[in-house]
C-alpha cells in the first residue's frame, strides 16, 4: 500500500537521502524545502511533489499541509530534516538574532508540523514520524549552544509527542546523528568541524545513506511498537 511521506529538508543532505529510501519503499513523496532551485532538482530526480515552506511559520506549514493533502493525499509518513546550524561562538558573544532563528527553525519547526499532521494521523489511526535531531542535543558541543540546545529540544518534543500518541498506531521517534558532510557544514568553522570529527570514534563522518536506512525502518509498519524514542547514530560518539 503505497503511503504518503512529507520530507522536509527534502530537496538536499539528509532529507534527500531518506526521500530517496523512502521512494524505494514505496511511498509517495512530498518534499517541503526553502530552495526552489534545489527542490526543482530534487522533484525532477525523484518524480516527487514540492512545496516551498518556512517552517518557522506556522502559517506557512498550515497552508503547506493543506497544498500537501491537496496534491497527495493525508500523509502518514513525516520525516523532519529541516535545520540550521547557525555560527560558532562562545554563549557570552552569541548573537540573538542567530539564536532566534535557530530555535525558530530547528525547535518551533518541529513543533509546528506535529501541530500540523497529528490531527489526521489520529483520524486515520496511523503515522509514522521522525524528527531528525543531533548527538550535539544530547551531548552539548562548545561553541554551538543554540544548535545543540535547538536540538535536545527537538528529542523532548519527541518523547513527549511519542507518548500523548501511544494509544493510537501513530509512532514519533527521533535519531541523533553525528555530524555528516552536507550543505549545513558550509555554516560551520573548520575547526568546529575538526572539533566534531575528533569525537567520533569510528574516526569518520556519517554517510547520509546511513541517517536513511534508520528512518526507513522507523516509518514502516513493522515498527509497530517503539515511540517516543531517540535512537542513536553517534558512531560510538559518548552521550548520556
Amino acid at each position: 500500500m503505497s503511503r504518503t511521506a512529507i520530507v522536509t529538508g527534502g530537496a538536499q543532505g539528509i532529507g534527500f537521502a531518506c526521500a530517496q529510501k523512502l521512494k524505494a519503499d514505496g511511498a509517495q513523496l512530498v518534499l517541503w524545502d526553502m530552495d526552489e532551485e534545489a527542490l526543482a532538482t530534487a522533484a525532477s530526480e525523484l518524480g516527487a511533489t514540492t512545496v516551498k515552506v518556512d517552517l518557522s511559520d506556522w502559517d506557512a506549514v498550515e497552508k503547506a499541509y493543506e497544498q500537501t493533502r491537496s496534491q497527495a493525499g493525508s500523509p502518514s509518513i513525516v520525516v523532519n530534516s529541516a535545520g540550521i546550524a547557525g555560527p560558532n561562538a562562545p554563549v557570552e558573544d552569541y548573537p540573538v538574532a542567530d539564536w532566534n532563528r535557530i530555535m525558530e527553525i530547528n525547535a518551533n519547526g518541529s513543533f509546528y508540523l506535529l501541530k500540523a499532521v497529528l490531527p489526521g494521523m489520529k483520524a486515520d489511526n496511523y503515522g509514522r514520524v521522525v524528527l531528525i535531531s543531533s548527538v550535539a542535543g544530547k551531548e552539548g558541543n562548545p561553541n554551538a549552544s543554540a544548535y545543540s540546545a535547538s536540538k535536545a529540544a527537538v528529542m523532548a518534543l519527541a518523547k513527549s509527542a511519542g507518548k500523548e500518541c501511544a494509544g493510537f498506531d501513530i509512532a514519533i521517534n527521533a535519531i541523533t546523528p553525528a555530524a555528516a558532510r552536507t550543505r549545513i557544514f558550509d555554516q560551520m568553522s573548520e575547526e568546529h568541524i575538526d572539533y566534531m570529527l575528533s569525537k567520533i570514534p569510528r574516526n569518520r563522518f556519517l554517510e547520509v545513506h546511513e541517517a536513511a536506512n534508520m528512518v526507513s525502518f522507523l516509518c514502516s509498519p513493522e515498527n509497530s511498537f517503539t515511540t517516543g524514542a531517540v535512537f542513536d547514530l553517534s558512531g560510538g560518539r559518548a552521550t548520556y
